[in-house]
């Protein structure tokens, strides 16, 4: 008998993060749900127009069969950056989520969000959900909080995980790099593993190609290459970036250089106008990772933020990955992601328990 291949269901999918991840272990996309255009024409350029559904998740309701469902509800209102709001309607898609699992018929599901969700409201109504009479009962949940610096994404990244299996337990995912790597470990990657060699004076605009998805028009597919841009600063802006050192931040400006609100401030938002270090992971990749103002964004070399091929290889993205939108919403699209390391590496658990499920109910 021919081996089995794991098929996954994507929601909420963005630029395909998760996707790429699952992908890189053999796993066979079968459906994907992404309301914003820009991100579901990239997940389509990269796993196929028709098995993406562009629209509103509470519409998608031919959902096929699939072992796996996987997918990070939005989840601004939790977020340590957001307004933590429990009452957020972008919390409640989690319930969307579930929808889509019983569906499905899957074996496993896996919610990614971030690392404040495992203590939120919502994560006790999903533990409610697995009980007698929920919607998920059956499934037996664990739930993690992995670091994406430790599975060789070249960034510090804290997400939840959670995984719900009905084929019995799944392994936590093994930890693959540390910082100070033992047996069996890698260091952990960095900067320069990442964007070391890449132009240092890159481009301002995107190419100029545009393709149809949807039935709609939308600038891409873009290679990494092609995303390689950066913008237009100041002169003011780039003799402030000039007194930054690596490591450094806004405390390091003379004050003729500070902004106003700078100069009665000597606490707090270290990361703002921060410059990355060559040899050690990056921080946290987020959405404005083009602005020095928006955190630690600063080339370790050069004075300028990330570029958008940049901060997508310090999200473990590679060469593979092509992206469609404008600058802002690829930016988007890289920020909000998964790391495809971090993905992989739950990947592999997951599929260890299939196999194991498969291989039972043949003997």
């Amino acid at each position: 008998m021919a081996p089995r291949v794991p098929t996954l269901i994507d929601l909420f999918a963005g630029c395909g993060g998760i996707s790429r991840g699952f992908v890189s272990e053999k796993f066979r996309v079968v459906g994907a749900v992404e309301h914003d255009l820009a991100a579901a024409a990239t997940f389509a350029a990269n796993f196929g127009e028709e098995v993406t559904y562009f629209g509103d998740i509470t519409k998608y309701t031919s959902v096929p069969r699939a072992h796996v469902v996987v997918g990070g509800p939005p989840c601004q209102g939790f977020s340590n950056l957001g307004k933590k709001d429990p009452d957020d309607d972008r919390n409640r898609l989690w319930s969307e989520f579930v929808r889509v699992v019983v569906a499905s018929k899957c074996d496993v599901f896996v919610l990614e969000n971030v690392d404040r969700f495992a203590k939120s409201p919502e994560h006790v109504r999903l533990q409610k959900e697995t009980s007698r009479s929920g919607r998920l009962e059956g499934f037996e949940l664990t739930t993690h909080s992995l670091n994406a610096a430790d599975f060789g994404t070249p960034q510090r990244r804290t997400r939840t995980i959670i995984i719900g299996s009905r084929i019995g337990p799944i392994d936590t995912p093994k930890q693959t790099h540390h910082r100070e790597p033992g047996r069996g470990q890698k260091r952990w990657r960095t900067v320069r593993d990442a964007i070391a060699g890449m132009d240092a004076d890159p481009p301002i605009h995107l190419p100029d190609d545009k393709d149809y998805f949807f039935d709609e028009i939308v600038p891409g597919p873009f290679t990494l290459d092609g995303i390689h841009v950066g913008r237009t600063y100041q002169p003011k802006s780039k003799e402030r970036y000039a007194c930054i050192p690596p490591g450094g931040n806004r405390f390091d400006l003379p004050d003729d250089l500070k902004y106003d609100c700078w100069k009665t401030h000597h606490t707090g938002a270290a990361d703002v106008l921060g410059r990355l270090e060559w040899d050690k992971p990056s921080v946290t990749i987020r959405t404005e990772f083009f602005k020095p103002e928006k955190g630690r964004y600063l080339h370790p070399d050069h004075d300028r933020a990330l570029t958008h091929a940049e901060a997508a290889r310090l999200q473990g993205f590679d060469a593979k990955h092509v992206w469609c939108g404008n600058k802002v919403e690829i930016a988007r699209q890289i920020g909000n992601a998964v790391p495809p390391p971090l993905a992989a590496a739950v990947a592999r658990s997951v599929r260890a328990a299939l196999r194991r499920h498969w291989a039972n109910r043949q003997t």
